[in-house]
Order: structure tokens, then C-alpha cells, then sequence
């Protein structure tokens, strides 16, 4: 049973609108019917409600797009529609995949690691390393403490935003805090690259910090707390060690945290007022961070740790 948000009416069978992540009874599932915020952006995200089987009814922004254009079906039913809705588990699969094929790397060509999946100051316009860095990680513990964050984190902030703006800001949050560690290293002629998603999984952190400030997180799925605790005490901890000197303090990339994370912030201020987050969530999440509190970042954040 779950209560409507504009009624209080308990349901046993509710309905969870696409865009506000509310839950309402049939009488106020319409998206008029609950002044949903997601209205405002009908038109550039989306139907509120799809079944998936209506090929009418669908984003006629994205029919004009690349994609349509060569000839691709981005409906419902089309290749591309898992993509709808879905770029945090796609996201996590390409972050597994990427661990997987930096195992074979090393196994097989050791040497040619750190040109395909490192952003490092030695070869800093190794493009293509901006964004396969994102997906690399250090070790085992460090890959999945950064899934379990982009997985409780990453659904919420999709559904506000939706799939198309929310990959825009994990790729970009994602390069920028890693260009911020790579620059840093730079500035103190540390030759130490950096691999991972924190940055990323930061910045969604910092979106919901800004969206509802006393959203409640579980770590560990036990311990509660406000949501801006988590985010406030991780900006503390990388500014103490950035001004102290040492941004890869710990082999965790303090600079790419804290970049991350200002880059949520600044994204979160700008849509705020626009959606509605709902008042707690679990949370799983931090381990031997190396200094890091227990949260996002896990053993490192983008680590700059090398193999």
C-alpha cells in the first residue's frame, strides 16, 4: 500500500509519475491532476507516462536528431530504446565492461594500459583517455563502491533530469573532474594519472544536495544522516588536503572530488525549483577510502592509483 502524495488516499496498486517521482491514486496520475513540475519539460523529455507499446506517442524533438536522421528508429520500440530512461545502468555496464577489458590489457599488452585508459599529465591530450578514464577504475573495491553510488544516486537524478541531460552531465562532470586532478598533478610535477567515476558519482551527489538538502542517506544501510552532511564533509576533507599540498593524498584524487562535486552543486542550483526528490533513500556506500569519509568515492574516487 502506498499513499498519494495529493491525497493521502492509500493505494494498493499507485501510480509513480516519470518525470517528479511522486505517487499518486488514479484520480491525480495525470500529470495536470498533481501540478507536476515534469510539465515544463514535457516537451524535451518526453511522455510522463509510456507504456512502450503507443509508437505515437513519443519525443518529436528527438525524431529530427542525428539518430533519425541516418535512419535509426528512436521510438519506443526502436534499437535505441533501452537508452530511454535507463543511462545509469548502461553507465554501470560500460564501467564493468571497461574493468574487464583493462584486465585483459594487462595481461596481454601491459604497456599500452595507461595510453587507452588513463588521463595523465604525461599525455594530457590523449583524448580519448578524458572519457575512458571515467570508465577505468583502480581495483576491485574501487569499482564497486563508485556502482553503488552511481546506482542509489544515479536513478534519482535521471528521472528529474532525464536520460539524455543526465548522460551529458556524468560524461562531463566526469572529464572535468578529472582534467582538475590531472592539472593539479601537473601544477606540483606529480606525473600520476587518474582512472574512475567519482568525480561523476559526486556530481549527482552534489544535484540531490542542492534539489533537497535533508534528504536522508543510509550509510552503510544503517546510519542516517542529511544528505548535505555527506556532501559538506567531503568538500571540507578535499579542500583541508588540496590547501594543505597533497590533492592525491592517499592515492585518492582529492582535486576530481572536489570538482565533481561543485560541478553537482552548480547544475543542481540551476534546475532547482523544477523537481521534486522524495524524503529518504538507502544508501551503501564507502569502505578504505584512504582518508575519504564513507560515501561516495569509495577507495579512491578517480583514483590515482596506477596498475
Amino acid at each position: 500500500m502506498a499513499e498519494c502524495d495529493v491525497c493521502g488516499e492509500r493505494v494498493s496498486m499507485p501510480y509513480q509519475c516519470r518525470h517528479c517521482g511522486g505517487t499518486f491514486c488514479a484520480e491525480h496520475r495525470l500529470p495536470e491532476a498533481h501540478d507536476c513540475p515534469g510539465l515544463k519539460q514535457w516537451e524535451q523529455s518526453g511522455p510522463v507516462f509510456d507504456s512502450g507499446f503507443d509508437t505515437t506517442v513519443g519525443n518529436t524533438k528527438t525524431e529530427k536528431g542525428l539518430a533519425a536522421k541516418l535512419g535509426i528508429d528512436t521510438g519506443p520500440g526502436g534499437p535505441l530504446a533501452y537508452f530511454r530512461g535507463n543511462m545509469t545502468y548502461v553507465f554501470l555496464g560500460l564501467m564493468w565492461v571497461t574493468f574487464l577489458l583493462q584486465t585483459v590489457v594487462l595481461a596481454v599488452v601491459p604497456g599500452l594500459h595507461d595510453s587507452l585508459f588513463v588521463f595523465s599529465p604525461e599525455n594530457p591530450f590523449y583524448v580519448w583517455t578524458w572519457v575512458t578514464s571515467i570508465f577505468a577504475h583502480g581495483g576491485v573495491l574501487h569499482i564497486v563502491f563508485n556502482s553503488i553510488v552511481i546506482y542509489f544516486f544515479g536513478r534519482l537524478v535521471e528521472q528529474y533530469l532525464g536520460w539524455q541531460k543526465f548522460a551529458a552531465l556524468f560524461i562531463v562532470s566526469g572529464i572535468l573532474a578529472g582534467g582538475g586532478q590531472v592539472l593539479s598533478n601537473m601544477l606540483i610535477d606529480v606525473p600520476i594519472g587518474v582512472v574512475g567515476a567519482s568525480g561523476a558519482a559526486l556530481a549527482l551527489l552534489g544535484v540531490l544536495t542542492v534539489l533537497n538538502p535533508n534528504l536522508t542517506v543510509y550509510l552503510y544501510f544503517v546510519l542516517p544522516l542529511p544528505i548535505w552532511v555527506l556532501s559538506g564533509g567531503t568538500v571540507a576533507i578535499s579542500l583541508f588536503l588540496i590547501v594543505g599540498g597533497d590533492p592525491g593524498a592517499g592515492g585518492i584524487a582529492h582535486m576530481a572530488h572536489l570538482v565533481g562535486i561543485l560541478v553537482g552543486l552548480a547544475y543542481g542550483k540551476h534546475i532547482s525549483g523544477s523537481v521534486r526528490i522524495p524524503s529518504q533513500m538507502q544508501f551503501g556506500g564507502g569502505g578504505p577510502g584512504g582518508g575519504m569519509p564513507p560515501g561516495p568515492g569509495g577507495p579512491g574516487g578517480p583514483g590515482r592509483r596506477r596498475f
